[in-house]
C-alpha cells in the first residue's frame, strides 16, 4: 500500500511538471482561457495585494513539497532543489521570448520564494528531529 501511494505522489509530481512547462510556454493564458474564454486574462485564485504572483507561489510550492516527497525515494536531477530553484526562475525568463507573454518580476520572486519557503520549512523539520 505504502509502495502504491508513493507511486502515485511520483506520477502526479511528473505530471503536476510537465503541466507546469505547457502553461509557462503556452503563448498565452490556458486557464484564463479554460475559466474565461479569455486568452489574455489570467485567473486570480486568491484576491491579495500581489495579484496573479499568489497563483505562481502556490504552485511553485506545490510543486516543491511534491519534489521532495518524491525524493525520499527517487534520487535524481528532476527532483533536486536546484532543477525546482533553476526551473521557476528559467520559465520565467521564458516569458521573454514568448509570443502574448510577460515577464514579470513579481512572478519570478513569488516562483522563487515558493520553493524556498518549502525547502526552509523542509529544513526546519529536519533539524527539529535532530533534537
Amino acid at each position: 500500500m505504502k509502495n502504491t501511494i508513493f507511486k502515485l505522489t511520483e506520477y502526479v509530481y511528473y505530471f503536476s511538471l510537465l503541466v507546469l512547462i505547457i502553461l509557462y510556454l503556452f503563448p498565452g493564458s490556458l486557464i484564463g482561457y479554460f475559466l474565461y474564454g479569455n486568452l489574455g486574462q489570467q485567473p486570480n485564485l486568491i484576491t491579495n495585494p500581489i495579484g496573479t504572483s499568489i497563483n505562481h507561489l502556490i504552485f511553485f510550492s506545490y510543486i516543491t513539497v511534491l519534489a521532495i516527497i518524491v525524493r525520499l525515494r527517487i534520487k535524481n536531477i528532476f527532483t533536486n532543489y536546484l532543477f525546482i530553484l533553476s526551473i521557476s526562475c528559467v520559465l520565467e525568463i521564458f516569458h521573454l521570448i514568448v509570443p502574448n507573454r510577460a515577464f514579470e518580476l513579481s512572478d519570478l520572486l513569488a516562483n522563487f520564494t515558493g520553493v524556498v519557503i518549502i525547502i526552509l520549512i523542509n529544513n526546519f523539520i529536519k533539524w527539529r528531529k535532530h533534537f
